[in-house]
Order: C-alpha cells, then structure tokens, then sequence
C-alpha cells in the first residue's frame, strides 16, 4: 500500500527538469547523499588514483551513477571504521579481539559479528538470533543447502528458476550430483509457459510447485530476478510451498536493501545474500544467511544423552558454543540461531564497511527507503516512456522496451531495458562518454537502478535524456551499417520475451 500511494504522488507531473529539482528540494531522504562518496566524471576517466586537478568538490561535475544493483557506492563512514580497525590492530595485535577501545566505533574483534547481525536483522525483518554476517552468497548458500537439502528416495528434486544467477545454478547441480543424483532427473525449471513473456508469474510458480510436490526436497528462488528486476511474492510462495511440506530458500542478492523484507513473520526457511549492491559494503564483501528459528534450536540434554539435538550442518568451531569455544574441545555444540551455522573466524575488515553501511540504514528506515525507491524507479519508467526514442514521436519506432513490471510491487528500484538489437555497443559507449554508470547484459539488456540513499530525481531526468540521445545516435549508425550491408533490417532477433532471457 505505501508502495502504491508513493507512485501516486507522481501524478499530474509535468516532467521538467526544473519539476525533477523540486521533487529533489522536497525528499526527506536528500541529507543522506551526502554520506556517500560520489565519483565525478573525471574520477570515471583518470588513469591514476591519485588526482591532480585544483577544482574543488563542489566545482566538479559528479556523474550519473544508476548501477547499484551491481556495486553500490562507498559510504563516507567507511574510511573511519576501517581506520579504527586498523589502528585496534596495530595497537593491540591480538587483545584487539577482547578489550574495547573508549574512543573507538568498532568493538572488540570477538564481537564484531554479532553487532553486525544485529545491524542487518530489522533490514530483512528478522531477529538477530536469526542473521549470521559469514562468508561470501555462494558460500553461505551451500552451507544453507548441506543442511536443508536431505533428498531421499521419495523426495530428492530441488525446484529452481529458469534463469537463476549461474553461480545459484552451479550450486544447486553441483549439490545434486555430490549426493549422486542426476540434475537432469533432480533440477526443476520454472519457465513462463509463454516464451514472449521474460518473467514469470507465481500462478506459474506455484503451479510447477504443484506438479512435482511430491517428489520435491526444496526450493530455492530469488526474491529479485537479477535480469529482469522482478520482485517474486515471498510470503505468497513461501506459503504455497510450506502447503506440501516442502523447504523453501531465497537468493535475496538484489532484495536486501531494496525492497521491504519480513523473514521471519514470512516463515521463511532460509535465505542467503550479498552486501555489495544496495547495502553499499564494497566489493566482495562480506555476505549473510537468515535461518527461521524454528530450525535452529538446540537441545542441550539431547546432546547430553548422546543425540545430536540440533539441526544437521556442516559444522565449524566459529559456530560453536562462545562458552566454550577457547576450551578447544573435540565435541561441537552449536550456538542456538543463525551464528551456529557459522563455519570459520569471520573477517573483522570486512565486517568494517559493513557496519558503516548499515548504521546510514539506520538513520532512515526501510519504509523510507522503499517509499523514495518506488517514486524514483516510477519517475524513470514514465520518463523512459515518454522519451521519444521509445514513444514513437519524430516518426521513430521504438528503440527499446522495458522488460521489468511495471507494478511497484512487482519490482524493486531496477528497471531492465531492452534495446533494439545491434544498439548495445553504441548506447554504452555514449552513456560512459557523458559520464552515465549503468550495466549491461548481453545480447541488448541495459540495468538501470536508482539508488534511494544517493540518487536524485535530477539525475534520473538527466540520465533519461543523455540516454535518449544515445539510443538516436546507435540506431544512426547501425542504420548506415546495415546500408552500407545492402539491408536495412537490423540482426539480431525482435523476441522481447523469455528466449532472450535464456
């Protein structure tokens, strides 16, 4: 609902620039852009780290940066946390990992990760108890599937969508063959039944669900496609799966931090995710696991009488009991929650920029967040569709289509454009030549993601402006090619739908 009502507020718009600069003076989030290091468009082009020009920051010309759904930017309390780190280091060596620092805002070493999940909990609507900050996404999703994937002879298949993020599907084969199965028997597509359609609906969702229940182990989707920028319905599927008695995960890499999350009150199982995109941590930085508490309790007087008492994992002494953890001992106690399932001594640098990250969270809220996302990602769609290289004026067809939803609950701050085959190339180097930042997905997919801490509504104007020309000036020369081919058709194929996803 606030999602809807925060579209609304679009109505009536002229689209000016000068209206995009109101809409900026009246954002209640505008104070936190500042918190984060913007790149100009020399930084975009120096050849050295080092700068040598004498303008100042406010005279410099910062550039359009829309791909933090791939790395967000770095947070000017960054510097400060890994500069504390390394002072504890350097000062304490290894008592940096007990005694606390008055003047410092980073704690003891021993501790770090507990006040990071505690940061990241009400983020994806958790506990604390249920977040562990561990590892990187890949690894943390097949210490997930160790423990959630117990396929037996009944049940042994692991339902999947059709374009999950290679390293998910590589997770999820490579899970099914150590358990010397067949993927090809195990591994469950969902694909929409309309190959024009590049996303997929839950009716379908829950419908292939339905057709393999039976033989079904887990499920594991994402709670946003990382192509299209479709938003899945968690709770509904969620739900749906739980009907039949099946586990259910979710890759949450382009959902953390983006959209609105309630894992727990959701029941969901598990779900895993990175920190580098929308939680602005940095590259390769340091991912995170939610476990439902349901499945991580441990039963000390079973353990006591012989019995495991505690969920199935594999197991590591940083997910050991803290009691007894430097006793050294040879029998393995989980700690209750999420943190049992860690395995190894987690980074305390990497957990720095992590903690930077989230405490700029904190100083807004989710809701917040969310209600700007949805009045930026609006404002750049009803942009892109009025843009006359996509709305048909001046006697041009169109040069591209939007394959994301366009309802806001549907999607998240992304919008995933298509362009006319053969135009890539030539609209990515015009976008880096004006100093635009956004991705690419070959053949002719650009990622374009307003970023709701430091975007501005200036920026998506000037983004879909820069763009327009850019998409004018590929189809010019693509057009001369394909004259001076003899042929006025472009290559490529036309399908908008799910063959071009795959």
């Amino acid at each position: 609902m606030r999602a809807e009502q925060a579209s609304k507020q679009l109505t009536g718009k002229t689209y000016t620039r000068e209206e995009a600069l109101q809409l900026d003076g009246s954002d209640s989030l505008r104070h936190l852009r500042s918190e984060f290091i913007i790149p100009t468009k020399d930084d975009l082009k120096r050849k050295t780290l080092s700068q040598h020009n004498t303008l100042t920051e406010s005279q410099q010309e910062f550039c359009v940066y829309l791909c933090g759904n791939s790395l967000g930017l770095q947070p000017r309390r960054t510097a400060g946390y890994v500069s504390d780190y390394m002072k504890a280091w350097g000062t304490k060596g290894v008592f940096g990992h007990f005694k606390a620092h008055e003047d410092s805002i980073i704690p003891p070493f021993v501790n770090i990760d507990d006040v990071a999940a505690q940061r990241m909990a009400p983020i994806v609507g958790a506990s604390a108890s249920e977040v562990a900050v561990m590892e990187t996404l890949s690894a943390n999703l097949h210490l997930m599937m160790a423990s959630f994937y117990r396929p037996s002879q009944e049940r042994y298949k692991i339902i999947l969508e059709g374009k999950a993020f290679p390293s998910d599907h590589y997770a999820v084969e490579s899970q099914i063959r150590h358990h010397g199965l067949d993927p090809e028997q195990a591994m469950i597509l969902i694909e929409p039944l309309d190959s024009t359609q590049a996303t997929i609906s839950t009716t379908r969702v829950t419908a292939i669900i339905d057709e393999h229940a039976s033989t079904t182990a887990l499920i594991l989707l994402p709670g946003i496609q990382y192509y299209t920028g479709q938003c899945f319905d968690i709770r509904a599927i969620t739900a749906h799966a739980h009907s039949h008695g099946i586990t259910i995960g979710w890759d949450l890499a382009h959902a953390v931090g983006n959209v609105e999350l309630q894992l727990h009150d959701w029941d969901v199982d598990f779900a895993v995710w990175c920190s580098y995109k929308y939680l602005n941590c940095g590259p390769g930085a340091i991912g995170s696991l939610f476990v439902h508490d349901k499945h991580s309790q441990v039963d000390r007087q079973a353990i006591e009488n012989g019995h495991e008492g505690y969920r199935p994992r594999l197991s590591g002494w940083w997910g050991g009991d803290k009691a007894t953890r430097f006793q050294m001992g040879s029998e393995f106690v989980p700690i209750p929650g999420a943190a049992g399932f860690q395995v190894g001594n987690p980074c305390a640098l990497a957990i720095c920029p992590f903690l930077a990250s989230l405490e700029i969270f904190a100083d807004a809220s989710m809701p917040a967040i969310r209600s700007k996302s949805v009045m930026l990602t609006s404002y750049l769609e009803e942009l892109l569709q009025r843009s006359a290289s996509r709305a048909g004026k001046d006697g041009m067809t169109d040069l591209y289509w939007i394959i994301t939803p366009s309802g806001t609950a549907e999607r998240g701050a992304q919008l995933s454009i298509r362009l006319r085959p053969g135009l890539l190339e030539g609209v990515m180097v015009e976008l880096e030549e004006q100093g635009v930042v956004v991705d690419e997905r070959m053949p002719d997919v650009i990622r374009v993601a307003p970023a709701p801490l430091y975007n501005t509504f200036s920026e998506v104007w000037d983004f879909v402006a820069i763009f327009d020309v850019a998409c004018r000036k590929a189809n010019s020369k693509q057009t001369d090619k394909d004259n001076n081919r003899g042929s006025g058709a472009l290559g490529g194929t036309e399908d908008k739908g799910w063959s071009l996803v795959k």
